[in-house]
């Protein structure tokens, strides 16, 4: 019991000199002992280390979680140490319902029949979106995770024992000043080399840990790299799923014949097929009734003849078009009057229309 209480007002007694001296030195009435440029350029590169993984790590998140609740729950099954339930993609639910509406509509019905080609669709690009999910919180943001809550610790605890042992080395420094017999200056030097000793010890220790953020920024690089290999694969799948999908309906030019008074599009082709940019591009709502879109990228000329190179297989519809094969090379050229989403086009001895959405027009 005695040691106890020995102990525990030695320990009373060592936070208060330190207390004491910290107020002298905000105060200006006691020196501080200043660490060097080196050392305080490691704990700035340290810091800022920690603030943006930090803000990278919570913007990661919300991209991957845009739902503040399903983050929140997620969190708590994370500290819980439990398994975070599956959970369904927007974009599965979504093709879930289109899938159920054909049932109820008919899925030998035009409409109903769009619905489960665009749901199952819908539903690879909700599983797509699930991997990328999935491959983003195990080789980013775990390991992003791991820093902050492992070395970054580390470090933490170890500046701050720091800053007690430089503490104590300015308060001996203090009492050697202000020692005035020889003994009491003994002491006090004694003291101030074993805290110096304890003070350069701690000093070495932290340096080290702060010079390993070397290693930890290759290591984020690393995860970095993993990170845009994965969000490129993910865009990739969404991108061919999207033009096999409008490809596929492409295929079915009489699928709004007969149940509504919708426009019928050019033989051949539908609304969604006539839509197939050749570079990504943002196309506003569906509007069937409304006049066909045109991109800019492939305005057909006016006047003359130009090559162009097929970017998609396209089976003709009648005798008045001209079936294409990816990647082959076609002349094209303009006849007055006609619609601006197709071109005349030749290969060989054969001639026919053919859509401008299935063509990069080159030179």
């Amino acid at each position: 019991m005695d040691f106890s209480v020995k102990k525990l007002a030695s320990g009373a007694g060592v936070f208060f000199t330190r207390a004491v001296q910290f107020t002298e030195e905000k105060l200006g009435q006691a020196e501080k002992t200043e660490l060097d440029a080196h050392f305080e350029n490691l704990l700035s590169r340290a810091d800022s280390t920690k603030n943006w993984t930090e803000k990278i790590l919570r913007q990661t998140e919300v991209l991957l979680q845009p739902n503040p609740s399903a983050r929140i729950e997620e969190f708590l099954y994370e500290k819980l140490d439990r398994k975070i339930p599956s959970r369904i993609t927007n974009g599965e639910l979504l093709g879930q319902y289109m899938v159920d509406a054909a049932s109820e509509f008919g899925p030998g019905t035009s409409y109903g029949s769009t619905l489960i080609k665009v749901g199952e669709a819908q539903r690879r690009l909700g599983a797509a979106d699930r991997d990328f999910i999935q491959s983003s919180m195990i080789n980013f943001l775990t390991p992003l995770r791991n820093f902050l809550e492992g070395d970054w610790k580390t470090i933490l605890r170890e500046r701050r024992l720091l800053e007690n042992r430089r503490l104590d080395l300015d308060a001996s420094k203090t009492r050697l000043k202000k020692a005035k017999a020889a003994e009491a200056k003994a002491a006090a030097e004694q003291e101030l080399r074993v805290a110096q000793t304890e003070f350069d010890r701690q000093a070495e220790v932290t340096r080290l840990l702060l010079e390993g953020i070397s290693s930890t920024h290759i290591n984020h690089l690393r995860c970095l790299h993993e990170f845009v290999e994965a969000q490129a694969t993910y865009y990739a799948q969404c991108y061919q799923y999207t033009v096999d999908l409008q490809k596929l309906l492409g295929r079915f030019p009489g699928a709004f014949v007969g149940e509504t008074n919708t426009q019928v599009p050019p033989s051949g082709v539908s609304p969604s097929a006539a839509t197939i940019p050749v570079v990504p591009a943002v196309v506003g709502p569906c509007n069937p009734s409304a006049p066909s879109m045109t991109f800019t990228e492939v305005s057909p000329p006016s006047t003359g003849t130009r090559k162009a190179r097929v970017l998609y297989d396209y089976d003709a519809a009648d005798s008045s078009e001209l079936e294409l094969l990816a990647d082959e090379l076609i002349t094209v050229y303009s006849l007055p009057g006609m619609d601006s989403d197709w071109l005349m086009g030749e290969k060989g001895n054969k001639k026919g229309k053919v859509p401008v959405t299935y063509l990069e027009l080159l030179n």
